[in-house]
């Protein structure tokens, strides 16, 4: 009787502790979900050392660590809000942690952010990591961490601070490309992300839920793993990402996968997740890819991308095929491969003489199961590269060489120079109706049509269906009359604009 009232404290002690946990994870998670399956994310909370335990050699992860925390940053996003309510890429930052990164925050706070905030001092609105890439101060990250930023804060592991340089986005490949100015940087090299396998040991790194400089362990568990999730923001998205049971959280976008050698096989980009937590898998960009996309961005100003110039169905997706029987009335037999359902004219596909029905097998010596595979295969590519392809037709295996084109069917490079007025500020304009304008007392205007995530318009607060009226001081009223105002113009351009509640705004940026 004795023992058990000695005993007795302790086991009251253990059900208050196990009770204060669940309550602080149904805290934590209360407003802190997303609705969506797939939600971007930041970085991992896990403990390393059970990751270790029994299958791998701990001495290999502590080196890895070593090599690799020192080159991941955190990356702090300052923007002037100034659109409606609207839910942009970088809002999901403040869907996970509030105002300022506090997973404190609350639904209330979060609405008075989302108010139409003008006259107002820029704040971090968000937090991301990155990776150095170089040791002049390269740094890689996500599309998502940096979007609509008007500052981007760069803070080293030694909690040094720099005002970073955007050199460059991608939101087809949610890969981003930033620069300070320092020298003598410690920095990961890309490993080749082909030969990375399922079933081999990795680490995350980067600073989920505000803990700086966190490193988790876990196994690759599959390759070329598709998504859905980068066509939000890209009509020519590019997934074929890593996953990864490394626990990864919202933070961690943009920081280091990284093999036991320290080699860096992919950036942590999205968690599979209903609660906006990490549950179980993470994804990251692989760094084959990855790594072409900086080189373009770094040589080209943007990111020179080869298409086959094809309509596909992937015949790996039984629902999508499922689909296209019914309303196509065709038999076509679920499996591996992609099904050519249109060939684009002037493209290096209809060159080589590829055609409708055809089922894609193999680009090179990589075989395609899926449009994941396809994706993977021709996203590292540019303009003028050959690649090796090889398909059935009529059930017949048969080999064809295709010169990509971009998807203005030529074969060179562009650089920033040749881009349109409307690629250089990232959207396009359809004319209003008269009856509109009359009836809204409009004298002029242009409605906002297919706006790029990260482009000039979209970091200025300019939505698709918002309604532009004027650019430094001349009315518009076709997307021509855009074009000529701003076609060859160097210095600062102004805009006047309505957002879907008639409310006017006028602002403005530096022509690019």
């Amino acid at each position: 009787m004795n023992s058990l009232k000695k005993l007795l404290p302790f086991a009251v002690v253990g059900i208050l502790s196990g009770a204060t946990t669940f309550g602080a994870i149904k805290y934590f998670d209360k407003d802190g979900g997303n609705n969506s399956d797939f939600s971007y994310f930041q970085e991992a909370k896990n403990n390393s050392q059970f990751a270790a335990l029994g299958a791998a050699n701990g001495e290999d992860f502590i080196k890895a660590a070593k090599v690799t925390v020192p080159t991941v940053v955190t990356i702090k996003n300052y923007q002037n809000k100034t659109s409606s309510n609207r839910m942009s890429e970088q809002d999901l930052f403040d869907q996970f942690f509030g105002p300022f990164g506090n997973p404190f925050g609350d639904n209330s706070q979060r609405q008075r952010q989302q108010q139409p905030q003008q006259n107002q001092p820029a704040r971090p609105s968000g937090l991301g990591s990155g990776v150095i890439i170089s040791p002049d101060g390269y740094i890689i990250s996500n599309n998502h961490v940096v979007a609509g930023a008007n500052k981007l804060e760069v803070v080293l592991s030694n909690k040094k601070s720099y005002i970073a340089t955007l050199v460059g986005t991608d939101p087809s490949t949610d890969i981003a490309l930033l620069k300070i100015e320092e020298n003598g940087l410690p920095y990961l090299n890309f490993a080749n992300s082909d030969l990375v396998e399922v079933g081999q040991w990795v680490l995350a790194v980067g600073n989920p839920l505000g803990l700086n400089s966190t490193v988790t362990a876990g196994i690759v568990s599959a390759k070329g793993r598709s998504i859905d999730l980068l066509s939000r923001n890209s009509r020519t998205p590019i997934e074929s990402f890593i996953q990864t049971d490394a626990a990864i959280n919202p933070g961690n976008s943009g920081g280091a996968l990284v093999n036991t050698n320290g080699d860096l096989i992919g950036i942590n980009s999205a968690i599979s997740s209903n609660t906006g937590y990490y549950e179980g898998y993470g994804f990251a960009v692989p760094a084959n890819l990855a790594k072409k996309v900086v080189e373009d961005i770094k040589k080209f100003g943007l990111v020179q991308r080869g298409f086959l110039g094809v309509g596909s169905l992937d015949l790996s997706d039984e629902d999508q095929v499922a689909v296209y029987n019914s309303q196509n009335k065709t038999n076509l037999k679920s499996g591996s491969g992609i099904y050519i359902r249109e060939i684009s004219e002037n493209s290096g596909a209809e060159d080589a003489g590829l055609k409708k029905g055809d089922i894609i097998t193999k680009i090179d010596n990589s075989k395609i199961d899926s449009f994941a595979d396809l994706s993977a295969a021709i996203g590292s590519k540019r303009p003028g590269d050959k690649v090796s392809v090889t398909y059935l037709r009529d059930g017949r295996q048969q080999t064809a060489n295709v010169t990509l084109k971009d998807q203005k069917g030529n074969t060179s490079f562009r650089s920033k120079a040749d881009l349109t007025v409307t690629e250089k500020i990232g959207g396009e304009f359809q004319e209003l109706s008269d009856r509109f304008k009359i009836d809204y007392g409009l004298n002029s205007g242009v409605i906002a049509r297919n706006i790029v995530d990260g482009g000039e318009l979209a970091k200025i607060g300019i939505y698709d269906n918002y309604i532009i009226t004027e650019i430094n001081g001349k009315p518009v009223n076709t997307q021509k009359d855009v074009e000529r105002i701003l076609n060859n113009y160097k210095g600062n351009v102004q805009i006047k604009f309505l957002d879907e509640y008639g409310r006017n705004y006028s602002k403005g940026f530096k022509m690019p």
